[in-house]
């Protein structure tokens, strides 16, 4: 049993004892619009209820007008139709079509139009998106311990990853599918989506860490994926590749810390510092696989860039022992 359906059950039957205790007439009616009003996050909940409430006011003035001039007809709740949603939907209350329509189409059971009528819509309208509202804002489950999850498994796929990109590069026959790359796109987009859902059931200061956490990796993905097509450049055995692949294999250990270490970055720093001092290419295969090698150590440099802006830095303590 999900958790929205006990909300559903909860909010119901509030709505139906609440309007049973104040004496308004059809209280199962509140209970009915109380489902209709229980949604996922409490921002979603706040637009969707306010959407229902002025949609179905705005379809009560026009069903008034159409009932009064042209009585109760199925055919008039047609016309109705035709004139009410395109009103509706124009004023921003889309969402509140069907919930509008329920009250309408109970206005046209009682085959009464007057202000007595009109009441008790609103009465039931109050009521039940009310309790809607109340059983949505009181509780929304937290997401944190799923996210966190999520992001230990993404940092573990990336280190896979940068452990099979340091094999590769010491050896390039080496055969990988690269099925990490998809692991890790699907559990971007399911973190980003959990994030999202985060940030609506926070209606006051929301924090947006976790979305800020998501797109890093997104865009580190993304630099993984260039690297990729460099990698499968190299076809020839080069030592500037097996130092190359020290800083992959440092980057494996780093990219589970829950903090930027910059040992990556100082190690990347060392390798360009004796590419510089190397000898120029001898063969023309030389200078492309060489210059492939280069490329990624560029690419390298760009994805820290990113973990050195959005991942949270090292703590002092942390930095010293490092020193």
């Amino acid at each position: 049993m999900g958790f929205r359906v006990i909300k559903t059950a909860i909010a119901a039957l509030m709505a139906v004892l609440v309007a049973d205790g104040l004496g308004v007439p059809g209280p199962t009616s509140a209970g009915l619009l109380a489902i209709l009003g229980v949604d996922v996050t409490r921002k979603r909940s706040i637009r969707t209820i306010s959407a229902r409430f002025f949609a179905s006011v705005v379809g009560l003035l026009f069903a008034s007008v159409l009932f009064d001039v042209f009585g109760f007809h199925y055919w008039v709740l047609a016309l109705y139709i035709l004139t009410a949603f395109p009103v509706i939907v124009r004023v921003g209350f889309k969402e509140g079509i069907v919930t509008g329509s329920v009250v309408v189409f109970r206005v046209f059971s009682e085959g009464v139009i007057d202000v007595e009528v009109l009441l008790t819509q609103l009465w039931l309208l109050l009521i039940g998106l009310g309790s809607a509202m109340v059983v949505n804002l009181a509780y929304m489950p937290r997401t944190d311990n799923t996210m966190l999850e999520i992001r230990q498994h993404i940092d573990q796929t990336f280190s896979v990853i940068f452990t099979r990109i340091a094999q590769t590069l010491r050896n390039p026959d080496d055969d990988w599918d690269g099925s990490e790359i998809i692991a890790a796109d699907q559990a971007i987009a399911k973190g980003t989506s959990e994030a999202g859902r985060s940030i609506e059931n926070q209606v006051l200061n929301p924090r947006e860490d976790w979305k800020v956490y998501f797109y890093m990796r997104r865009q580190q993905l993304d630099s993984i994926q260039n690297m990729m097509q460099l990698i499968s450049q190299m076809y020839l055995h080069m030592p500037q590749a097996a130092l190359v692949a020290e800083l992959f294999e440092q980057l494996s250990v780093d990219v589970v810390a829950e903090h930027y270490t910059g040992r990556t970055e100082k190690l990347l720093q060392q390798v360009d510092d004796q590419f510089k001092e190397m000898d120029l290419p001898a063969t023309r295969e030389e200078f492309e696989v060489r210059s492939a090698i280069l490329q990624l150590s560029r690419e390298l440099s760009q994805y820290l860039k990113i973990a050195k802006k959005d991942k949270a830095p090292a703590p002092v303590e942390l930095k010293q022992a490092e020193a």
